[in-house]
């Protein structure tokens, strides 16, 4: 067993915990912790948080869990305003730049944060899983993101599964994009 498949089997005992589902040992912090793991294991990983939300069920039947997959947030917004076919045109002709410049303002993060928490209303649900944030990139800052979501979850639990490196300071996607240090995650697995 190699050690991404050890420290995905740890993540349902962690999840399903006590310690988890009523934030003990965080100090007052925002419960936001982040599973960083290499992006060519992409496809591993959301797998494994497919296997994760079954068993959630199962293990817990009890506790609701979001699962939020950043870049289908991102085109169901873009749908709902009727602009996906035409930022697909744009990304085809002008490229990928000109695309996320075009969608700073329909798609910032305090309207992707509003929309998360209109479809996953936070006292219905007991955590929150956030995966598919390497596909939106560049679209989305997940340091922004979990910024702007601080004050919409509150005490419920969010994972982000970030395809890259987290070091408890700061999230670099991919393992080679720096982002802004963002300090108030904890890492969810060693």
């Amino acid at each position: 067993m190699n050690r991404l498949d050890e420290r995905l089997n740890k993540i349902l005992p962690t999840l399903t915990s006590e310690n988890f589902r009523e934030n003990r040992g965080l100090g007052n912090e925002v419960p936001f912790y982040a599973f960083d793991y290499p992006a060519e294991s992409e496809l591993q990983v959301r797998e494994h948080i497919d296997f994760l939300v079954t068993q959630l069920s199962k293990a817990k039947p009890a506790m609701k869990v979001a699962r939020v997959h950043l870049f289908q947030v991102l085109i169901e917004m873009l749908e709902a305003r009727d602009f996906y076919d035409k930022a697909v045109k744009l990304q085809a002709t002008k490229g990928g730049e000109a695309l996320a410049k075009q969608l700073k303002g329909p798609l910032k993060a305090e309207k992707i944060a509003d929309f998360i928490t209109a479809k996953w209303p936070v006292d219905e649900y007991d955590a929150y899983l956030i995966d598919g944030v390497g596909s939106a990139y560049p679209i989305i800052r997940t340091h922004k993101l979990l910024n702007v979501l601080q004050p919409y979850t509150g005490l419920t639990p969010l994972v982000l599964f970030f395809p890259g490196e987290y070091d408890g300071q700061s999230l670099r996607l991919f393992g080679q994009l720096s982002d802004t240090p963002y300090y108030r995650a904890f890492r969810l697995v060693d």
